[in-house]
């Protein structure tokens, strides 16, 4: 049985379970951020200028605050016990002026409200009011931090539909790397291995798929630029680069799985790898097993970045040095907390993290696996399964 779409009893108990993430004086949240709106409620969004709220009162009831040209979108796959709507964007009276409205009718007018931010955010020429300056009696709190730390907090529906994503990124990466040839453009591969892959997942998951996830769609497998010495950019962009002999690679790879994705990431090398790539190759795959042997419940996100940094610098290694270890993720691509030496947080059993620290060399490559986990009371389980060592991830160049 392939995995479940989230029900609508889970998002009902994550709306009246936000007020334990909140202080016990707060009357309700007002959220804009659509993977807030999509957590709580199951709607699923594009953000446009056209602004889109949801308010969870105590109790767990939520209010859909949608333009007209979503409403039917909203009943359709939204799970809010009340949808209003409102003509259009600006509008003679504007909707956030409309929003204010709404709550003070719903009695807000001077409640303690939580936010994630104040107001619509700028999206695609928005421009407007705030939600202080468009309801000025009530008491504001911006506190994005509660509803992360929530999400952050995975449940076993949800780690089921992360795991039927790694499956088929898993095929989407394979597909890649079977494709991948001296003189082949990235392009080509690219397309010819999330194509193959999509249409393999979507038969399996059967007509009621949907990905709803913003930033993937279908199965996908990339190399996003990362092709020889430009692998050493760790966010470089695709530039229809060919492969040659002697290439370092790097992979990306994940599928949108009903709004929620994984990441599963892989160096690979174009022919013999040279004495440099198997040193730097070998320096990566230490890292990564530093970083799983630090995670586990109870210990902060920053010591298992301290834990990594120390080998860079036990090693010399600190020109090599881009980013962080790794972070959370679910709904998002990027999630917190962050494996950061900044980041205090405590990590939790069931969070769900990326392990990805990396090394960036110029004018040789970058080399970094990114592989999915889940915190465990005891260590973390790493749910991603594919070949880490070099030889598995050798492309014959000729």
């Amino acid at each position: 049985m392939t995995a479940q779409p989230i029900s609508p009893a889970e998002r009902a108990a994550r709306a009246r379970d936000v007020f334990g993430h909140l202080p016990p004086h707060i009357d309700a949240a007002v959220l804009f951020d659509d993977q807030f709106i999509q957590y709580y409620s199951g709607f699923s969004f594009m953000p446009t200028e056209r602004p889109i709220a949801l308010v969870v009162v105590r109790g767990g009831e939520r209010h859909l605050f949608v333009p007209r040209l979503e409403r039917e979108h909203a009943e359709q796959t939204g799970e809010a016990e009340v949808i209003l709507d409102y003509a259009e964007y600006p509008g003679r009276v504007h909707p956030m002026r409309q929003l204010a409205d709404y709550l003070a009718q719903q009695g807000l007018e001077s409640a303690q409200l939580a936010i994630d931010h104040d107001g619509y955010p700028s999206v695609m020429g928005y421009h407007g009011p705030t939600l202080s300056e468009s309801l000025r009696t009530a008491t504001i709190h911006r506190r994005p931090d509660a509803f992360d730390h929530q999400m952050s907090l995975k449940s076993e529906a949800e780690v089921r539909l992360i795991e039927e994503s790694i499956v088929w990124g898993t095929q989407a990466h394979h597909l890649l790397q079977r494709y991948t040839r001296v003189g082949e453009s990235e392009h080509t591969v690219e397309a010819r291995a999330s194509k193959e892959a999509t249409e393999a997942m979507t038969q399996a998951l059967g007509p009621s798929y949907r990905g709803q996830n913003r930033w993937l769609s279908g199965a996908v497998a990339l190399y996003r630029g990362q092709i020889g010495p430009a692998s050493a950019l760790p966010h470089a962009t695709t530039t229809g680069a060919r492969f040659q002999a002697g290439d370092t690679l790097v992979t990306g790879a994940g599928a949108a799985v009903w709004g929620y994705l994984s990441e599963l990431e892989r160096t690979m090398v174009m022919g013999e790898p040279s004495p440099e790539q198997q040193r730097y190759f070998q320096h990566m795959l230490n890292l990564q097993d530093i970083a799983f042997a630090a995670v586990r419940a109870g210990v902060t996100a920053a010591s298992v970045d301290q834990a990594v940094q120390a080998y860079f610098a036990q090693e010399g290694l600190q020109a090599y040095w881009r980013h962080h270890v790794g972070h959370s993720l679910g709904q998002r691509i990027h999630e917190s907390p962050f494996l950061d030496i900044g980041d205090e947080r405590v990590l939790e059993a069931g969070m769900v993290l990326t392990i990805e620290p990396g090394l960036y060399v110029p004018g040789l490559g970058g080399f970094r696996h990114s592989d999915t986990i889940l915190v465990t009371a005891t260590g973390m389980k790493c749910l991603t399964d594919y070949p880490r060592d070099l030889e598995s991830l050798i492309i014959p160049a000729s």
